[in-house]
């Protein structure tokens, strides 16, 4: 089978002829191409980690956000953007991955997963392959699941046939602002959404798709066509890996499109950059349809999610947020920002950038501190590894707002709760607060469940890292972990004078205990050699401490 011209259903992404949108930008604005593409206008450090994927890159004429060389990505978010009018320009990132130069909508995938039904006839269809690394596939129960529902497809032309890579359920919409539901009765905002989402079974893995309002202004429009949003995301926890059990967290912007449908809002998602991932994630903005649906690195084929939105009268605080983090993209791929699970994550870089802006997001404080002192030598010297130990102290030592996608969620549910609620208090809040306090119209949360497939299923993000601990095997043996090589950075792309990035809690700790050994155990010899003396007989035989002579 051939493709008509005139009758083509395959829509360009992004470039002059796309008619969607990248989140807030217009997909007209931007130009596909690929990293390795010559001439490709963008950071040389983030197009060598998109060489062999197909990215948006912003249209000649429209410069991407950047930073000068003496500028780091907080101070400037703080200086610039925190102090901007209330009408925000909204600056480009370097790139948004795309994955694939085209897209079908309004199709249905055959019962056997072969073909796919559009407005213009059935098309051959065949699945991208398999990352070697991922350890589980689309089957039966997957091409199922999407033969019940309309569909809309990423993929790309070979010869005749649909080379597929995101299969995303069209039904997935919001498409208007319903009576709020009661939020459990708790102690706290933050405890009443973790009870709200800990209702669904087993993390709502198996949940079906699913739109609650938790919160709307009084009077407020309740049709959603064209308004601005401003998203958090939480990826659950893994069922076929240990080290994923405090999930994922993202911000997202966009405006609702007519029919309600959300999935080209656009994913500000921080991943680390250093190592290959197994679902082949590669840190950058992405499409909301892309980030949850690509058939390797989409985050519903191994958990599910949720998503709080907040339904904005006005855009400027969705773009105040977009800007400031396509500003942060810039330091994060020149390597002046390095991803760290403990102390410089997804939800660390998140949090840290919308703090920056003016958002007093109240922080949860680190899970124990002493624990951390006593637990660095302990973890170093059960495992022979310092590396282990440096982390261990971190993870019990950083701010859990940081640290765990949940809990910075949660900490930002009761914010914003308090912002809209707060009345006079907001007069001195900054910048991003006195938008969100006056604009926001609605708070709603949105339930993704996973996509059935060969994978194990998932369940919610744990919450602490005592919830971690309690969730592990017993027998460290029995461990679920998917090592991942390493992905050098460089060193032709590294600018001169990168500084390094500030010292984490743990080595300033394991400098201590360094100073103790060096210093303090000579000085604790001495101190025994000396008491040791002092009871010793003056006649030059031994004695008793504190006993008669003989």
């Amino acid at each position: 089978m051939t493709f008509a011209d005139t009758s083509d259903p395959l829509l360009p992404a992004a470039g002059p002829g796309a008619q969607g949108a990248l989140g807030l930008y217009r997909a007209a604005d931007f130009t596909i191409t690929t990293g390795a593409a010559p001439g490709a206008a963008s950071l040389s450090q983030a197009l060598w980690y998109f060489r062999r994927e197909t990215i948006a890159v912003p249209v000649p004429g429209i410069p991407a956000a950047g930073f000068g060389r003496g500028a780091m990505a907080t101070g400037d978010l703080r200086g610039s953007l925190a102090s901007c009018s209330d009408s925000p320009t909204l600056d480009f990132p370097p790139l948004v991955w795309v994955a694939e130069p085209s897209v079908v909508v309004h199709a249905d995938i055959a019962r056997d997963g072969a073909s796919l039904a559009t407005a213009n006839g059935v098309l051959p269809l065949r699945l991208v392959p398999k990352i070697a690394l991922n350890r589980a596939w689309f089957n039966d129960a997957s091409a199922a699941f999407f033969a019940r529902r309309v569909v809309k497809v990423r993929g790309h032309r070979d010869g005749g046939t649909l080379v597929v890579r995101t299969l995303w359920p069209e039904d997935f919409r919001f498409a208007g602002i319903e009576r709020a539901v009661p939020l459990p009765a708790a102690a706290s905002p933050a405890l009443a959404l973790r009870a709200l989402l800990r209702t669904l079974p087993a993390g709502g893995a198996r949940s079906p798709y699913a739109v609650s309002t938790l919160w709307c202004r009084p009077g407020c429009d309740a049709r959603l066509a064209g308004r601005a949003a401003l998203g958090f995301i939480l990826n659950g926890a893994q069922g076929d890996d240990d080290e994923a059990q405090g999930g994922h967290f993202a911000l997202v912007t966009g405006r609702v499109a007519e029919d309600g449908a959300i999935g080209d809002w656009l994913v500000n998602n921080f991943y680390a950059l250093d190592s290959e991932s197994e679902k082949g994630t590669i840190a950058a903005p992405v499409p909301l349809d892309n980030y949850l649906a690509d058939l390797n690195a989409g985050q519903n084929w191994y958990r599910p999610s949720c998503m709080l939105v907040a339904v904005l009268a006005s855009p400027r605080a969705a773009t105040l947020a977009q800007s400031g983090l396509a500003r942060v993209y810039d330091d994060f791929y020149r390597h002046r920002i390095v991803y760290d699970h403990p102390t410089m994550n997804c939800a660390g870089i998140t949090v840290d950038a919308l703090r920056a802006l003016g958002w007093r997001i109240p922080a949860r404080g680190p899970t124990n501190r002493a624990l951390a002192w006593a637990t660095l030598p302990f973890v170093a010297l059960r495992d022979r590894s310092l590396a282990k130990g440096l982390d261990a102290f971190d993870y019990l030592n950083e701010d859990q707002t940081r640290l765990l996608p949940a809990a910075a969620l949660e900490e930002i549910f009761a914010s914003l709760l308090a912002l809209l609620e707060g009345g006079a208090e907001r007069a001195a809040a900054g910048t991003l607060e006195q938008m969100l306090g006056a604009d926001v119209d609605a708070l709603a949360l949105l339930h993704f469940p996973q996509f059935p497939s060969s994978r194990a299923w998932g369940a919610d993000a744990a919450v602490s890292i005592r919830e971690i601990h309690d969730r592990l095997p017993k027998d460290r043996r029995r461990l679920k972990i998917i090592p991942v090589p390493p992905r050098p950075f460089p060193p032709a792309l590294r600018e001169p004078g990168l500084r390094p990035p500030p010292l984490r809690g743990s080595e300033i700790a394991a400098f201590v205990f360094a100073a103790i050994s060096i210093v303090g155990i000579p000085w604790i010899f001495r101190r025994l050699w000396q008491r040791r003396r002092s009871v010793m007989p003056r006649d030059g035989t031994e004695g008793r401490s504190g006993g008669p002579r003989c």
